[in-house]
């Protein structure tokens, strides 16, 4: 869930305040962020927040500020997308290994280029200065996005890490890059600092990364200290954390995207899971809870059209929330601007400019939405 409201310098603004302050009256007890990028020369979209050494952190402590009133915690999700940078962003995007993105989106991304070793240590070291200025600016925690298909979900996977030095091959070495990153992380904010990984079940791909796998990297990093394991899955070519995406009749009964796997995976691992994607009932959340399936449960797109969500599932047994299929008509459209987010981020807007959420928000206008922002996005890296 990418707000997409940074500046023209990519630091958070009013506007990001404003959404963070709702959703922090709303009753969460933590609010993980949108992707937070961790390199201004690679981005995931065109407005992403970059927190690097030339952010000002005088915009991120007002972010803070605002997310953490109501006794809320708002932790920063770190993120760098590798070969998920489309080309009208990134010519030459870096990856495990030169190996392009496939289906509906192929058309939309460059060949990356394979990183170097000394690119890999470089971009290790930017997630833990990330992570250091996200603790000095007051964040409460950082979340590494190891899902989704972005650059550290690349590196596990064994259909887009086709590496034979010791970065990739073995799972051990798949793996790697995402340990060097919590390692750096853990060194740079200390213990007592909490540390969550956002990970995916699967990536639900021929030949990607599987569930056994999943099982043992959330395991290594239970070894070495994570203080909270996020279970999600998919990525921009096989959207399983997408709504509207076709689900199993026993997944949609109980709502969990991921729930079947969260359960095996509790009974390896003694780390706090969170479960993210599909509850919408506080039935189901409470089923998932008291059969020790998740420990947290996470809530994304119901609080893009219901900022106070948390504050009425408290307070009603029988809280449900309804959210109603998305598409213009047009599925090559819908594919192209990820309709299922990018409308969302379009309540996020309105929310921003502190108007309420629109439910029944015409789906054409999420679309102009995207593409004005890509205009814009083209125009001034022109004009630089």
């Amino acid at each position: 869930m990418s707000e997409q409201l940074a500046d023209e310098n990519h630091n958070p603004g009013e506007g990001l305040c404003k959404l963070y302050k709702l959703w922090a009256k709303g009753g969460a007890g933590i609010v993980v962020t949108g992707n937070i990028m961790i390199d201004r020369e690679h981005l995931g979209e065109p407005k992403n927040i970059v927190l690097d050494k030339e952010s000002e952190l005088g915009t991120f402590r007002d972010w803070v500020a605002s997310g953490t009133e109501n006794n809320t915690q708002l932790w920063a999700q770190l993120n760098h997308p590798g070969k998920q940078s489309p080309k009208f962003i990134q010519a030459v995007p870096l990856a495990p290994s030169a190996i392009p993105l496939e289906g509906a989106l192929q058309n939309n991304f460059n060949l990356p280029r394979a990183l170097e070793e000394d690119d890999i240590h470089h971009i290790v070291s930017k997630f833990w200065e990330s992570a250091a200025l996200a603790k000095s600016a007051g964040f409460c925690g950082v979340q590494i996005h190891a899902a989704h298909g972005y650059l550290i979900s690349q590196f596990l996977s064994p259909r887009h890490n086709k590496r034979k030095d010791n970065w990739g091959g073995s799972l051990e070495n798949r793996m790697r890059f995402l340990m060097e990153v919590y390692r750096g992380i853990r060194n740079a904010v200390g213990d007592d600092f909490p540390i969550a990984v956002k990970l995916n079940s699967a990536d639900f791909m021929k030949g990607g990364f599987s569930e056994s796998d999943s099982m043992e990297v959330a395991r290594a990093l239970a070894d070495a200290g994570i203080d909270l394991i996020e279970i999600s899955g998919g990525s921009y070519e096989a959207p399983a954390m997408a709504e509207g995406i076709k689900q199993k009749s026993s997944t949609q009964k109980r709502e969990a995207y991921f729930l079947e796997f969260a359960k095996r995976l509790r009974e390896t691992v003694s780390v706090p899971i969170v479960v993210t994607g599909g509850f919408r009932s506080v039935d189901a959340m409470n089923q998932a809870l008291s059969r020790h399936a998740s420990d947290l449960i996470g809530i994304a797109r119901p609080l893009a059209v219901d900022p106070d969500l948390p504050n009425k599932a408290l307070a009603d047994p029988n809280f449900k929330i309804q959210l109603r299929p998305l598409s213009t008509g047009l599925k090559k459209i819908d594919d192209m601007i990820l309709l299922n987010m990018s409308w969302y981020e379009a309540q996020f807007d309105r929310i921003a400019k502190g108007k309420a959420p629109k439910p029944e928000l015409n789906e054409w206008y999420a679309a102009w939405k995207v593409f004005l922002n890509l205009g814009v996005y083209a125009f001034r890296k022109r004009r630089a």
